[in-house]
């Protein structure tokens, strides 16, 4: 019976992906229940981490308007240094972040980063000059560096690759989100006005910084980070539901470091492309993330106001991400997905560029963060088309490297001197989207083509989660383009 239920999982993959005609998998009433538990359960505590990461992240940029470049005396190269130099510890990082993810209980790891990166971020209120801002900097993107790669293993395990789009999705709503409640409270912490003798760019540092060690403990002791977790509370039935579930996405945890996975992973052509567009994606990201307050004062706003306009661009993250999901789910094309998302960020920058100085300029900064879309269609293509958990763990270790060249490369193109149009920057950017489109087109077609070779020579061999394999062992995996 196991042995007929895979091949009809892998036949309906398979005629889901090459014939729209066809009708794809469906859910029992039961899985579906399952399903709703697995997302009432799970994503809050997703949604939590990724917006208090993302507020943390964006707090340097709200700060500059709150006065942290006056006392502290930063210059303009300075503050871009300090928006790089946030993937520098974030970098350092990744090759030990994949070692302790395969040999440590995610919930335990991932709760201890959280509550240390909330203690530098608190402290981070205390710092004087760009020295101790630069160190503090450095040891945030270390801690956060391993919030990514362990959300992603939790959601490669307990999704189905079919589900895993819109659960990436929800990864950049909560992105989206954090930016747009952070914005909210930025606008009001900027009325504090050194209260209790606490400077005003002081406080969201103390605020954040706590907030997030809550997150952390809470992390350490309830995340859900198994498919069989007791958070889940699961009956017998959705036991062996969650069996077959584990069956369709081919990820089991495993303690052993398997060193064949990653020399196939580095001989593919799939993971340089995919890497490479990752950073391509992640310049502009890195870019407006710490320039986007000053880059909205400049259109001609007061600053309070260019740190409530910041709401706008976390709807547009909302938007665009919802978008790019939807209609890869529709179409059951990933690569349509990115086509969209990327072209309208390209429009976004090209505007940035060409537009005269004025108000109207705010409609590019708002259709440049289309480029969330295109980041979430990266992450589901990604975690849709490896298995192998070794392979899984440094496809993602390999992303997360080349998301972090991005946003460290991103702030530095944007020239204080070119300020406040930042043309060099906009051309870049637009150089990278147009990048984009062409490496994951060819990206698209390696998988295509891969796919008709194995529809065109189907094995009776039945393949095991527990096996381990990687998606070009098993024979019956079929890649979603």
């Amino acid at each position: 019976m196991e042995k007929t239920q895979v091949r009809e999982d892998y036949s309906s993959s398979s005629k889901e992906i090459l014939d729209h005609d066809e009708v794809p998998f469906k859910k029992s009433p039961a899985e579906e229940k399952l399903v709703k538990k697995i997302n009432w359960t799970l994503l809050p505590f997703v949604g939590a981490i990724v917006f208090i990461q993302f507020v943390d992240k964006t707090t340097l940029s709200t700060s500059a308007m709150m006065g942290i470049i006056q006392d502290t005396k930063l210059s303009s190269t300075q503050f871009s240094w300090l928006g790089s130099i946030f993937y520098l510890g974030f970098i350092l990082f990744q090759i030990p972040n994949n070692f302790f993810l395969q040999k440590f209980r995610i919930k335990r790891y991932l709760g201890t980063l959280l509550v240390l990166w909330g203690i530098v971020l608190a402290l981070t209120s205390l710092c004087t000059n760009f020295t101790q801002l630069a160190i503090c900097r450095v040891l945030l993107g270390l801690f956060e560096a391993g919030t990514y790669p362990s959300l992603l293993i939790i959601i490669n395990s307990v999704y189905r690759r079919s589900e895993q789009s819109a659960a990436y999705g929800f990864l950049w709503l909560s992105n989206g989100s954090g930016t747009m409640i952070g914005a909210a409270c930025s606008f009001g912490i900027y009325y504090i006005n050194d209260a209790f003798g606490i400077k005003r760019w002081q406080w969201p540092y103390i605020i954040w910084g706590c907030l997030t060690i809550v997150f952390g403990l809470i992390t350490f002791f309830f995340l859900p980070d198994t498919p069989d977790n007791f958070m889940f509370r699961l009956k017998e039935e959705e036991k062996e539901i969650v069996k077959e579930r584990t069956r369709d996405n081919a990820v089991v945890r495993v303690y052993e470091i398997k060193k064949h996975h990653i020399y196939e992973a580095l001989k593919e052509p799939r993971l340089w492309l995919l890497c490479f567009s990752t950073l391509c994606n992640n310049l502009s990201t890195g870019g407006l993330v710490v320039f986007s307050t000053l880059i909205v004062q400049a259109f001609g706003f007061a600053p309070d106001i260019s740190i409530l306009l910041q709401m706008p661009g976390g709807a547009s993250t909302v938007v665009f991400s919802l978008m790019a999901v939807l209609i890869a789910r529709k179409t059951g094309q990933l690569y349509l997905g990115v086509v969209c998302s990327t072209t309208i960020s390209l429009v976004g920058v090209i505007l940035l560029a060409s537009l005269p100085a004025g108000k109207i300029k705010l409609v590019g900064f708002l259709l440049a963060w289309a480029m969330n879309g295109t980041a979430v269609m990266l992450l589901t293509i990604a975690g849709a088309n490896v298995t192998g958990y070794t392979k899984k763990l440094f496809y993602n270790g390999m992303n997360m490297i080349f998301y972090t060249l991005g946003n460290f490369i991103g702030p530095l193109v944007m020239l204080g001197k070119e300020a406040p149009g930042y043309k060099t920057g906009m051309i870049i950017y637009c150089v990278a989207n147009g990048a984009i489109l062409t490496m994951l087109f060819v990206n698209r077609q390696i998988m295509a083509r891969q796919n008709k070779v194995r529809l065109a020579n189907p094995t009776d061999q039945v393949f095991s989660p527990n096996d381990d394999l990687t998606d070009r062992e098993n024979k019956n995996f079929i890649y979603k383009l």
